[in-house]
């Protein structure tokens, strides 16, 4: 735009200087003729004075316009020089001028020609060296790295949820069953679209409680002072959902001595050692310790049931060892005595029942190996029953969903019932799928067993050599959920026992794995955040390259906001140290309570059965606040996406204030000379992949990478804060835009 006001203002300029020019010859000539002449020319050219006017006016347009076409020519085409040019200079992967930049008659002259031409060597030799650098770079950093990936990976397979923030609270790395439990705690909790409690860069105070952490650390900076080997702590805190957590936290010590000039924190007195982080290993103990009370109160009930009733007993047997006393007396007693001990009697069975209880639930099903659980069912009994058990026709490569020590128990117990009973010292184990289960066989031959002996032997308690349990088979089966039968195979005479077992399932929230995109490895972790500290500066002052983002997009029903268009899809990712987190998103289909047009599902694709039975805005939005607290928003066109969300703050109670910026303005910012600011035409212009256009998740994706790749242009014309960036964006032509 001021591109086109300085030709603007250079046309009139030489429009100008021309009509001068003309007057001044021709009061020259005039001048220079004698007044007869004068009077001739006069008479001449009076009567046709306004057509001559007219002429001379038109001659002069025609001249500014082709001038203006001219300097249009030979300017325009140095600004989309410029232009391209400052995008080869932040570009981190190899990129080359348009062709159309180099075609003579494009450009306008051969000299620049040769110059875009000479450029695009430039930008490959510096490719080229670039390049090299970064391989040496990369052998030289290849072990550090390799040690580096080794631990995340060790620790994000760890059993136990684990945690680690830098001094400031914020999350620098979570582990798989971190990032699930979490999630379970969010639902349990009711929040608004299962919205997410930890995240990288996010801080770890939304879950734990500031004074609480604040306390564990003053903890440790004392035990650290003492000069204490291992100066961890430990805590119990209450969630949101009403869960216990017990939290052990440990320091991250980052070797480097303190100076002088630094001042020291509540974790840093300790000489020569400076605190970077904390580690925070997570257990939810919410079951353990409800089951711990339950017993301790059943343990009070039993106790004080128990000294009441041996209180009546005794006085009951009192008045029977009293000589002579009363028929009525005695029977008093003794009805008191049969009472108290009924009583007594049923309160050790309620309490035997919890214990039975707590056993069947106290060992986890797990996924473990079939052929791991045979040969531990083998060593077993070859150790406690004195039994030979063969291995065979067993399938190596079933994995079974299992409370192993429990089916090891049924085993020996029922192998042991066919020796005492039957002389059997012979068995066999088969292990075999069959249709969605897995089939366990106990095989022995000789004498079969009778229905009625079965049956006996499965609801009794379990017993093998001197070892004893009050689980039955019975209860064993049902809680896996499966069968057991006995069956005879008359031609081969031989008998079994049959268990239909749970496979193994890849869809266990908590033990398994979370189903991912195999195109890319997760970024569950950014140990570079350890040197980020909060600053005191307002967040207008913080520099762009530190800021957090959140990078969003929506979907609607139409172009109206105000004309009662709706949000039908919410999708955000997230930027945190100049790194784009692709495994953090949000991406929620919202009911917009109206019907969909046809125009709108051609461009985004989502039907209205799409949205049947999708949360409602109240419902997302939440989430959406919750995913994007403590960071900048940032959108492509962002007046648009803004007016939506600002429309529901009386509905829903919740206002964004976060700052904003905008990549189509910002685009103009960087890109004066270019007369397209579509998303699609600056992504092509920074060579910025797109997928899932028009889904609200692809384009934001597409916005972030576009984002990253205008910061560096933005800090090379002295726009290095959020403020500055803010301001510019304000003075672009495309900022009048309102919706």
């Amino acid at each position: 735009m001021r591109l086109e006001r300085r030709l603007l203002l250079l046309t009139a300029g030489l429009a100008l200087v021309l009509a001068v020019w003309l007057v001044v010859s021709l009061a020259l000539v005039w001048f220079t003729l004698e007044p007869a002449q004068q009077r001739d020319v006069a008479d001449l050219l009076g009567p046709s004075w306004v057509l001559f006017s007219l002429c001379w006016l038109l001659a002069l347009i025609s001249v500014a316009v082709g001038l203006r076409h001219w300097l249009r020519r030979f300017t325009g085409s140095p600004g989309r020089l410029l232009d391209e040019t400052r995008v080869l200079l932040t570009a981190e992967t190899p990129q080359r001028m348009s062709a159309g930049l180099l075609v003579p008659g494009e450009l306008g002259s051969s000299e620049a020609t040769q110059l875009a031409i000479s450029i695009n060597a430039l930008a490959a030799q510096r490719d080229h060296l670039r390049d090299s650098v970064a391989e040496q770079v990369a052998q030289a950093s290849r072990r550090l790295q390799q040690e580096k990936n080794q631990l995340a990976a060790l620790m994000a397979e760890l059993a136990q949820s684990v945690v680690v923030c830098n001094r400031d609270g914020r999350i620098l790395f979570y582990n798989r069953r971190a990032r699930l439990q979490f999630q379970v705690m969010s639902k349990s909790a009711d929040l608004a679209g299962g919205a997410e409690l930890i995240g990288i860069g996010r801080s770890i105070y939304a879950v734990l409680d500031r004074p609480l952490v604040t306390h564990a650390l003053e903890a440790i900076h004392q035990r650290m002072a003492r000069g204490a080997a291992s100066p961890s702590t430990q805590f119990v805190t209450t969630t949101a959902a009403g869960q216990l957590l017990r939290v052990q936290m440990t320091p991250v010590r980052s070797g480097e001595p303190l100076d002088s000039a630094t001042q020291a924190g509540p974790a840093d007195t300790e000489p020569g050692s400076r605190l970077s982080g904390f580690v925070l290993m997570l257990d939810n103990i919410t079951r353990s310790f409800e089951e711990a009370v339950l017993r301790d109160q059943l343990l009070q009930e039993h106790t004080e049931g128990s000294h009441s009733a041996l209180s009546h007993m005794q006085v009951a047997i009192e008045r029977l060892s009293l000589a002579g006393a009363e028929p009525s007396l005695r029977e008093g007693a003794l009805a008191a005595l049969r009472d108290e001990l009924a009583g007594m009697s049923e309160r050790i069975t309620a309490l035997a029942q919890r214990a039975t209880q707590g056993l069947k639930t106290r060992w986890p099903m797990e996924d473990m190996l079939g052929a791991d659980l045979v040969s531990a069912a083998q060593l077993h009994m070859k150790r406690h029953c004195q039994l030979s058990l063969v291995t065979e026709a067993v399938d190596g490569a079933l994995w079974l969903k299992a409370d192993s020590y429990a089916l090891i128990q049924v085993l020996s117990h029922l192998a042991s019932r066919l020796g005492d009973a039957f002389a059997v010292r012979s068995l066999q184990l088969r292990l075999a799928p069959a249709d969605g289960w897995a089939q366990l066989d106990l095989v022995w031959a000789g004498q079969a067993v009778n229905t009625e002996t079965v049956m006996g032997w499965e609801s009794e308690p379990m017993h093998f050599g001197d070892q004893r349990t009050p689980l039955t088979v019975r209860d064993v089966v049902a809680r896996h959920g499966g069968q057991m039968w006995f069956e005879r195979e008359r031609v081969r005479q031989e008998a079994f026992f049959r268990f239909l077992l749970p496979l193994a399932s890849p869809l266990d929230p908590l033990a398994s794995t979370e189903l991912l995109p195999t195109d890319s490895r997760p970024e569950y972790y950014d140990f570079d955040l350890f040197q980020h500290n909060e600053q005191a500066d307002a967040l207008d002052e913080r520099l762009l390259s530190e800021l957090s983002y959140t990078v969003f997009d929506t979907e609607t029903t139409g172009l109206n906001p105000t004309g009662g268009d709706e949000i039908i899809q919410i999708g955000a990712a997230r930027i945190v140290n100049g790194k784009l987190l692709r495994h953090e998103v949000f991406d929620h289909l919202v009911d917009p309570g109206r019907a969909v047009p046809a125009a709108s599902i051609l461009i985004h694709g989502i039907t209205q059965e799409m949205l049947s039975g999708k949360p409602r805005i109240g419902e997302v939005l939440p989430a959406f606040h919750a995913f994007a607290q403590d960071t900048v928003l940032v959108a492509h066109n962002a007046a648009f996406d803004m007016r939506f969300l600002q429309l529901k703050e009386a509905a829903t109670g919740l206002v964004f204030q976060h700052p904003v910026l905008d990549t189509l303005l910002l685009s103009a910012v960087v890109h004066p000379n270019q007369s397209s600011h579509r998303l699609e035409a600056i992504a092509e212009r920074l060579n910025v992949t797109q997928r899932g256009r028009h889904t609200a998740l692809g384009d934001a994706m597409a916005t972030a990478e576009v984002w990253l790749r205008l910061i560096p242009l933005l800090q090379q014309m002295g726009i290095t804060t959020l403020k500055q960036a803010r301001e510019a964006a304000q003075k672009t032509y495309y900022a009048r835009l309102k919706y």
